[in-house]
């Protein structure tokens, strides 16, 4: 979005148009609301702005749920910003650590700073690009004076932040590229501010930093928390804690939210891997925060499993568990990972619908799938890993 657009949506008739579109979820709605808006008389501007603006808050459902009726995005914005339940949990942390104030460095489109204003901590947000903190101040207008938004630097605004004990500052950096459409993959000389810039900074004034989960650990400074965070099975950040945020002793974490609940494994370092044991009645695949954090080890420890292979993310065992770190498989034969052995066993269990997960084979999964003999009534999970130097098929029952 250009800031002409900006501003022609931003007026009563713009936005009145807005809320009337209502959702927009295809290619087909699209060119609908513009022929009706453009039929009706109204600028190329403000239809492109308004049918825009709809696309963007069909999408933002999963993110922020009803809220996003009321909200305006970007279309990188959107992609960058924290879903609404997860950044939640971030502003429990601030109030828990007694922290009144946030700097919100690097705002994007607000998604953070709500759920901060939300839980009743003082809001100062700010963002390099002029259209996308203009869109946060909309966003956050409803706070009044505790949600301010200005166009600037985080470098800039940091200054008048020293000293002050009841101030934290809150950092998104990564994945943050110029422009309003698409992201694109970044290297570390593309973050804004520099991360070098975003650690001495958190060395000094606790700080809690958005980053991609698959960050370089060996880049990670080493007296930070490190909380890797997954949301309804996907891996969607790692937060660096520094300072009264980070907990005394945890150096790493997996937070595992599933819906309304959520659950943390916690540790001073990286867990020492399991001993690797032969294949048992059940497989284990450990929640990708769990896997990132390092801690498969404790995980597969507190279930009496252990590793299937010391290179491979799958933990077996004898026993039946129920855990939010992993999903379990009750195993009902295994073969070598070759298409005739594989069919041979889909036939005799009558096996028509199939799941197929796969760790450390270089296979595509649904190319694979073609290969196979998929004509039976029942369903199953078909699991791919290499094993010592073999290549290993387990049929499995999700459990």
């Amino acid at each position: 979005m250009e800031m002409t657009e900006l501003a022609a949506l931003l007026t009563p008739e713009g936005l009145r148009l807005l809320d009337d579109v209502g959702s927009i979820e295809s290619t087909t709605d699209v060119a609908r609301a513009v022929s009706r808006l453009r039929a009706a008389g109204h600028s190329p501007e403000l239809v492109s702005a308004v049918v825009g603006q709809a696309r963007l808050r069909t999408k933002a459902a999963g993110k922020f749920g009803p809220f996003a009726e009321r909200m305006l995005f970007t279309q990188a914005g959107l992609e960058q910003a924290t879903r609404l339940g997860v950044a939640a949990r971030h502003a429990g942390r601030m109030r828990s650590a007694g922290i009144q104030h946030v700097a919100d460095l690097g705002c994007g489109i607000g998604g953070d700073a709500l759920a901060f204003a939300g839980a009743g901590l003082t809001v100062s947000a700010v963002d390099a690009d002029e259209v996308t903190a203009a869109i946060a101040a909309y966003n956050l207008a409803a706070f009044g004076e505790d949600a301010t938004v200005s166009h600037g630097t985080a470098e800039d605004a940091v200054s008048a932040i020293f000293g002050d004990e009841r101030t934290a500052i809150w950092m998104d950096p990564a994945r943050r590229t110029s422009g309003h459409s698409e992201t694109r993959r970044v290297t570390a000389s593309d973050y804004s501010p520099s991360l070098d810039w975003a650690f001495d900074v958190a060395d000094r004034i606790p700080t809690g930093i958005k980053l991609g989960p698959g960050h370089d650990r060996d880049a990670l400074p080493e007296d930070a928390e490190a909380q890797w965070v997954s949301a309804d099975g996907s891996v969607v950040e790692l937060v660096l804690w520094t300072g009264v945020l980070a907990r005394s002793s945890v150096r790493r974490a997996a937070l595992v939210i599933r819906g309304d609940e959520s659950h943390e494994l916690t540790s001073g370092a990286d867990a020492e891997d399991a001993d690797v044991r032969p294949l048992g009645a059940f497989v284990h695949e450990p929640d990708g925060a769990v896997i990132r954090a390092r801690l498969i080890g404790d995980v597969a420890r507190s279930l009496d499993a252990g590793m299937l292979d010391e290179h491979i993310a799958y933990l077996t065992g004898d026993a039946a568990v129920t855990s939010p770190f992993v999903q379990s498989f009750r195993v009902r034969e295994s073969m070598p990972a070759n298409v005739k052995a594989i069919n041979a066993a889909l036939r005799k269990a009558d096996i028509g619908t199939l799941e197929i997960k796969k760790r450390g084979m270089d296979i595509d999964p649904a190319a694979f799938r073609k290969k196979l003999k998929l004509s039976g009534t029942q369903s199953a999970t078909l699991l791919l890993a290499r094993v010592g130097n073999q290549r290993l098929a387990v049929l499995a029952d999700r459990v």
